[in-house]
């Protein structure tokens, strides 16, 4: 009997395709390529992603042998779960492979934003020594709201009470255990907004979470408050972000994550007072490992029915 296929339409590290090829029938092709993708698929048993491959009632209903849907990552944005559900296919993730690295960017836009890091550095590079133009200020005795005290959310309020911060949060859903680990104070969103030096966002890209940061949020904001975020991009109303960044509501952002990426229409690029990533915050070499480790191991139970290695 033929080895059942596995499609990996994103990139994973060598060695792990590798430790599959073993046991299944491993093919590659360009996710984002949807006629390529659409022409691997009707063959493949496991489908192996990350966040550029799009799998929707289309790549479904061309796959009548598929089993499962793995995305070595966190988010199932590019996922219809839903659709998945109907036609029999699990989908799977690794939810927590890339939290430590999310965090830690997290931890280092905020610091970022507090000392302007970037353009001192810029201007350095470019000849001039100009100390008095990059005046920042102490995170110590600062406020910082966390928005979702999640799994992501909790390793950055640890990591920023050692910085002598004020903790506030705002999550309905917030555990007694992690309100207690970190320190933090449950408030309301609006007064998280009135009360924050900083604010850093956690929480999933839902429907009740669209635009949860629009205009009418942002005019809350203390003076002064520097926002990061890391999360998703359509939390936060970019047109409004970007008015209240113009109008000086807002002193700072950093953003990893946009509604549309790559941003290239974004009312926040250009901006001086923004920092600008490209959605690196599961960007490590340990994180990627970890999700593609879990990704595999999704595979191969959905397709042998075994357990997952413990000890990876």
């Amino acid at each position: 009997m033929p080895a059942p296929v596995v499609l990996v339409a994103d990139p994973l590290p060598a060695h792990l395709t590798d430790e599959l090829a073993a046991d299944f029938d491993v093919r590659h092709c360009t996710g984002a390529d949807r006629a390529q993708l659409l022409a691997a698929v009707p063959e493949a048993s496991a489908l192996l992603i990350r966040s550029a491959t799009r799998v929707d009632q289309e790549v479904l209903d061309a796959a009548p042998r598929l089993r499962v849907v793995a995305r070595a990552g966190v988010g199932l944005d590019n996922v219809d779960v839903a659709a998945a559900a109907r036609a029999g296919v699990t989908v799977a993730n690794a939810p927590y492979s890339n939290v430590v690295s999310v965090a830690e960017l997290t931890v280092g836009l905020v610091v970022a934003l507090a000392r302007p890091v970037l353009p001192a550095s810029a201007s350095v590079h470019a000849g001039q020594w100009r100390r008095a133009d990059f005046q920042g200020v102490e995170l110590a005795g600062r406020t910082v709201g966390i928005l979702g005290l999640g799994k992501v959310g909790e390793l950055v309020a640890t990591r920023l009470r050692a910085f002598d911060m004020h903790v506030l949060t705002h999550d309905p859903y917030a555990r007694a255990d992690a309100l207690e680990r970190t320190g933090a104070q449950a408030v309301s969103l609006e007064e998280l907004l009135r009360r924050s030096d900083v604010l850093t966002i956690h929480v999933p890209l839902t429907d009740a979470t669209r635009g949860l940061i629009g205009e009418r949020e942002l005019a809350w904001a203390k003076p002064g408050l520097r926002l990061v975020n890391t999360a998703r991009g359509g939390i936060v109303d970019e047109t409004a972000l970007a008015r209240a960044l113009k109008e000086e509501w807002v002193a700072g952002a950093a953003l990893d994550v946009f509604e549309f990426e790559p941003p290239l229409s974004s009312p926040l690029l250009g901006l001086p007072n923004v920092i600008a990533t490209p959605h690196i915050g599961a960007g490590t070499a340990q994180a990627q490992e970890r999700a593609g480790r879990e990704a595999v191991q999704a595979v191969r139970q959905a397709l042998t029915g075994s357990d997952p290695d413990p000890e990876a």
